[in-house]
């Protein structure tokens, strides 16, 4: 099994005057990266193939691999063109979807409690998708709806008349068998041959969720400390809401 960790935009939402952005993975909590809380969950989780898709200032990132001194180095694939849709993100990364083996797709910019990763990578191989039935409505939210058990939307904003018997918001991280992960590529390369490069990667997983044909297993995380960083208040929030409920990971006292 191994990891992609999605790393490459700007974050614009954050709000940052252009002189100060950086990487929203190197945003610190405790005085921890959310890169190296990422890479030290998912060592203790067992999973020590870890690539990840850069764009926005990688020596950045670069260079904080080279102060926490992380052996092995996490493989680094670079998106030219990062200010465009994150599907092109995961397309630069077709060759560590389809390299064989079970893969972890994982935005970068996600504060989380260990458990949930626990429960993204436990058992034999399988296709999983995570959701918090413990969300706020709006429009933010990339909201998870169920019929029966199987996917039958994945997006912020859902179709009136929309039929579903259990919904939650995404945690944005998937795991996907060899099989399926072969076919995302398939899905994302499409996107790009056909010009829809500005799009998030979102919506081709959703294509291969209402496709059919593989049941996908669907862990639930409700209660279980998470959030996303994509706003200044999430920032805020996280620290206030989030962090005081995670155990410190190794390397807090940097």
């Amino acid at each position: 099994m191994r990891a992609i960790i999605l790393a490459a935009g700007l974050g614009l939402r954050l709000q940052q005057p252009p002189e100060q952005q950086f990487p929203k993975c190197l945003l610190r909590f405790h005085g921890v990266t959310l890169l190296e809380r990422h890479l030290r969950a998912l060592r203790a989780a067992g999973v020590e193939q870890i690539e990840l898709a850069l764009g926005f200032q990688p020596q950045s990132i670069e260079a904080e691999l080279d102060r926490i001194e992380w052996r092995p180095r996490p493989r680094i694939v670079i998106n030219p063109r990062y200010n465009l849709g994150s599907v092109l993100t995961v397309h630069t990364m077709a060759e560590a979807l389809t390299r064989g083996g079970d893969v972890l797709l994982m935005d970068a910019d996600v504060l989380y409690d260990a458990a949930i990763l626990d429960a993204l990578v436990a058992g034999s191989s399988v296709d999983r998708l995570l959701i918090d039935r413990d969300f706020e409505a709006g429009d933010e939210p990339v909201k998870l709806c169920l019929q029966n058990g199987t996917p039958v939307e994945l997006r912020k904003q859902l179709a009136v008349g929309l039929q579903y018997d259990t919904i939650g918001e995404s945690v944005g991280f998937f795991r996907f068998r060899e099989s399926t992960a072969r076919r995302l590529a398939d899905i994302v390369a499409g996107y790009v041959a056909s010009g829809r490069t500005n799009l998030p990667h979102e919506e081709a997983v959703r294509d291969l969720l209402l496709e059919g044909g593989r049941p996908y297993d669907v862990a639930d995380v409700t209660g279980l400390p998470w959030i996303e960083i994509d706003f200044p208040g999430d920032i805020a929030r996280a620290e206030r809401e989030v962090l005081p409920r995670l155990a410190q990971p190794a390397g807090a006292e940097r």
